[in-house]
């Protein structure tokens, strides 16, 4: 559909008319500042190289137009090489494709809803791999199978039959289907785009996919909430999982759960180490509080802000916060890890062309080696300053943690994303600074 460029950013994610709750947008859209179709495509040679460092700048002064932020968020996420040339990218994407629709047709052969347009919220299957024979889950499951009947389509297995399941995989992966199915429902019910029984099939078919093809992570509650805008943003499906697959590159750590621990506790450890520095008495007030894990801001971490920010002022945050972490050998550490190790080994005492990197990465550069531990994400950052520019209400209202939870609460709606992102740069500089002079 054609939109005028200079069209208000809300226009691009059109909110249900009776969901009159939302938060309002400040996101906006500025000649001269945010990146346009016409400077993005000036930014490549004409072989198809990226000059990612000009790009990075002007993304961080006034984010990206909404009419090209799917095909930039793929330079920002590593699916793509700046350094590649339109040939190049156009063979990886080829594969990827092809790739995709391998892991699908497999998911498919074991559930022929994937892929068939419909989707589950019922349980299908008990903890002991006994199928679970929902009237509802059992018509669906039939009308996907009529829908392959005379051969194979979308993947789909006409012989399917709910049978008893042994291997563990396999019954860790259908238990997670309905939770999906669950979350789908859940996930950003507010926009025109969910109102497409397509579209929520869509993010079902990927979140499974994505749940048998990470193995160790399988799907945990969150992710929804991260795979959604991709869905919005690029058309075609197997693209929107190869972002979705990169973003949860970056975040899968957070999801991974032992018997131990939450992956996410690590992150809230650093939260509280950098809280600690920068500002000792509200880190005091909040253990008297029994609030020393920082547990209330979990969701913060977990989904990135999505549910503090209107949609749009989310991406808008998502693309700063990349384009300020971005390390231009992104692409190689997340297609060959061994032979970006290799490089890296081979290239000490070379430092990467600070031009191509982000704000943020630049910073953690300068500061390597001077004792400072391993850098952090500017996301711990985020919710640090967040914390910090609640301070002084939380040192003088919080009398318990849910007065903590009840005044970030009250922060929906009313962050600016630059703002936050700024105030995130001034915290990681003065933390970098402290730490290093600790270390001293």
């Amino acid at each position: 559909m054609w939109r005028d460029p200079g069209a208000p950013a809300d226009s691009f994610y059109q909110v249900r008319p009776e969901c009159t709750d939302v938060p309002k947008t400040r996101f906006r859209i500025k000649a001269g500042k945010t990146l346009s179709a016409r400077k993005w495509h000036a930014a490549f040679a004409s072989e198809g190289y990226l000059d990612i460092g000009k790009t990075l700048s002007r993304i961080y002064r006034g984010g990206i137009h909404p009419s090209i932020r799917g095909e930039v968020w793929e330079f920002l996420l590593g699916c793509y090489d700046p350094k590649s040339t339109f040939e190049e990218r156009e063979n990886i994407l080829q594969r990827r494709r092809a790739q995709y629709a391998v892991l699908k047709e497999e998911c498919s052969m074991m559930f022929p809803m994937i892929g068939s347009g419909r989707f589950i919220t019922a349980p299908v299957i008990t903890e002991d791999g006994d199928p679970i024979r929902d009237p509802i889950t059992l018509q669906e499951a039939q009308a996907a199978k009529e829908l392959s009947s005379g051969g194979q389509q979308n993947g789909v297995s006409a012989g399917y039959e709910m049978v008893k399941e042994h291997g563990k995989r396999i019954i860790q992966w259908k238990l997670s289907l309905h939770q999906i199915g669950l979350d789908v429902v859940r996930t950003d019910r507010t926009l025109v785009f969910y109102e497409k029984q397509e579209n929520l099939a869509k993010l079902w078919d990927i979140l499974s996919v994505y749940a048998w093809f990470d193995k160790d992570v399988n799907y945990c509650q969150g992710m929804s909430d991260l795979c959604s805008p991709m869905i919005i943003l690029l058309d075609d499906e197997a693209d929107a999982f190869w972002c979705f697959q990169r973003l949860m590159k970056r975040l899968r750590g957070n999801f991974r759960c032992t018997e131990r621990s939450v992956g996410v506790e690590v992150q809230l450890s650093n939260l509280a180490s950098v809280t600690q520095v920068i500002d000792p008495k509200l880190h005091r007030h909040l253990e008297t509080l029994g609030g020393g894990d920082y547990l209330f801001a979990i969701r913060m971490l977990i989904v990135l802000f999505r549910r503090e920010f209107s949609f749009a002022d989310s991406l808008y945050l998502w693309e700063m916060m990349w384009a300020l972490e971005y390390d231009p050998d992104l692409f190689l550490m997340y297609e060959d890890p061994d032979l970006a190790a290799e490089k890296s080994e081979g290239s000490k005492g070379k430092p990467k062309s600070t031009r191509q990197c982000g704000k943020f990465e630049r910073e953690n550069m300068k500061n390597g080696g001077k004792g400072v531990e391993a850098p952090l994400p500017i996301s711990v950052f985020l919710v640090a300053s967040v914390l910090k520019d609640k301070s002084t209400k939380l040192l003088t209202e919080a009398k318990g943690l849910d007065d903590v939870v009840k005044i970030l609460n009250d922060i929906t709606g009313n962050l600016d994303a630059k703002k936050a992102c700024t105030g995130a740069m001034k915290l990681h500089k003065k933390y970098l600074k402290k730490a290093a002079n600790a270390n001293r």
